[in-house]
């Protein structure tokens, strides 16, 4: 493929930050950097109902007319399904060394439980070898949002408990299976934007807006099938096998980076994190959480938070966009600030830029919960592509944010932060969820009427980072 184009800071109360000491502060990262791309198996693979695939929430809700922008579904999407021998060579020609990637899991249990479909299953045996053929390391995500229907039918999905143990079910499976080759399985993807978007919204398949009791139990449920599933995965899958959660958190930024609002941001990001990463890596809710909650908390057991939160080998971050807080004599200590009317954003109207939250993210993570590995499974940016005649889209916003945010993750690991790894969201262009095909994420532009990929500027900007292991 030819690429497009050519320990707490010590801080003064009024002064930014020092760095601290760290033998590796060069402008390169790690020599084992990971370096890599993501994907979703809705977002790209198609093939909705092909080889005994069950119907999962989002086959139904980009069905029901007027759910998704334009009507648009993931029926074919990219195809990835029956191409994913020449994407893999687009990964290769990249220089990407590890691949994120989710395992569609109505594909392996049409109905959510019972009878494995080994149809389902021998399509990701055959995506992993043809990644190891390629020397790309596979890293698996177990649930990127596609749940069985049946699953939603019968008991309500995640509203339920028995959702929960289903999911170790097929985790467990899918590790006895799998783990033989993929050394690393991240359990859940973004529980926090699931449940909020399809839970409390109806952004998002389902498609509900649940009173707040059932939403906070489906909550909860979201983060038991995360614990039920590690504990799974320890009892089947090989034991070299490392486990982990991706979560797209709250990253709050000091505003000014003075020692009061340093103080105030880690009170914040363990605050607005409290019923997702907070309980995974805590095992309990904070007493702000429930106060907050009242009648409405979820309802939960010592046994259930005790599973909740399993020791996990690494914890994943998807880091789109800041949310600034400062110091506050308020309950908390800390007030969240508004976004100007003029801050700059990206073609999606959620995405704020503040390349600062990829510093400040993993760096509250090893400082609040000394957390030893982290990877930032998900970071990028939606653009409003411009193709010439040739095909090529110089997106030099694109190459913008990321060099941006890339300088900040560089701070972070001069600094001793433990990020090992960085997978670009996304590889290719696909489909964006409701927004349908009308955003784009991706390196690889896509014509979706053709399925011809095309590099981006980006693209070659992205290998030039992992060629040279530094920001570009």
């Amino acid at each position: 493929m030819k690429l497009a184009g050519a320990g707490a800071l010590a801080v003064d109360s009024a002064g930014p930050a020092n760095a601290r000491t760290n033998p590796d502060c060069g402008e390169t990262f790690p020599s084992d950097f990971r370096w890599g791309t993501a994907t979703s198996a809705y977002q790209i693979e198609g093939a909705w109902n092909e080889d005994r695939k069950g119907e999962s929430i989002w086959d139904r809700f980009a069905h029901t007319p007027g759910k998704i922008d334009n009507n648009d579904n993931g029926d074919v999407a990219l195809d990835h399904y029956h191409r994913y021998r020449d994407d893999v060579q687009r990964m290769k020609a990249l220089g990407a060394k590890a691949y994120r990637f989710s395992i569609s899991w109505p594909r392996i249990f049409p109905r959510g439980g019972g009878e494995p479909n080994l149809k389902g299953l021998d399509f990701y045996n055959r995506l992993v070898d043809e990644l190891l053929a390629n020397q790309i390391e596979p890293f698996a995500t177990l649930y990127h949002w596609d749940l069985p229907q049946a699953l939603q039918d019968s008991v309500g999905g995640w509203e339920s408990r028995d959702t929960a143990k289903a999911f170790a079910d097929y985790a467990g499976y899918v590790g006895a299976k799998l783990s033989d080759r993929v050394r690393n399985f991240f359990t859940l993807n973004e529980p926090t934007t699931f449940i909020k978007l399809g839970y409390g919204t109806g952004r998002f398949a389902p498609g509900l807006m649940l009173p707040r009791a059932r939403l906070f139990q489906a909550r909860h449920n979201a983060v038991l099938g995360h614990g039920l599933a590690v504990q799974a995965l320890r009892a089947q899958a090989r034991p070299s096998t490392r486990i982990g959660i991706a979560e797209n958190v709250v990253s709050a930024v000091p505003m000014i980076e003075t020692s009061a609002n340093i103080a105030a941001a880690e009170r914040a990001m363990r605050e607005l994190n409290a019923a997702y990463l907070t309980v995974i890596l805590e095992g309990r809710y904070t007493d702000a959480y429930l106060s907050a909650a009242g009648a409405d908390a979820p309802k939960f057991t010592r046994e259930e938070l005790r599973a909740i939160a399993g020791p996990l080998d690494f914890i994943g971050l998807n880091v789109y966009t800041p949310t600034y807080v400062r110091a506050a004599s308020v309950p908390g200590g800390f007030e969240v600030l508004p976004f100007s009317k003029s801050h700059p954003r990206t073609a999606s109207p959620w995405q704020y830029i503040g390349p600062e939250s990829l510093y400040w993210a993993p760096r509250h993570l090893q400082e609040i919960w000394n957390v030893k590995e982290i990877y930032i499974s998900e970071n990028g940016c939606s653009t409003i592509d411009e193709v010439a005649p040739d095909g090529v889209v110089d997106d030099s916003d694109r190459i913008m944010f990321l060099r941006s945010y890339l300088t900040m993750l560089k701070r972070a690991i001069a600094e001793g932060v433990p990020v090992r790894g960085y997978f670009h969201w996304s590889l290719f262009d696909n489909f964006e969820w409701s927004y349908g095909y009308a955003t784009r994420f991706g390196l690889i532009g896509v014509d979706y009427a053709t399925q011809k990929r095309t590099p981006k500027l980006s693209a070659a900007f992205f290998s030039e980072v992992i060629r040279r292991n530094a920001v570009a």
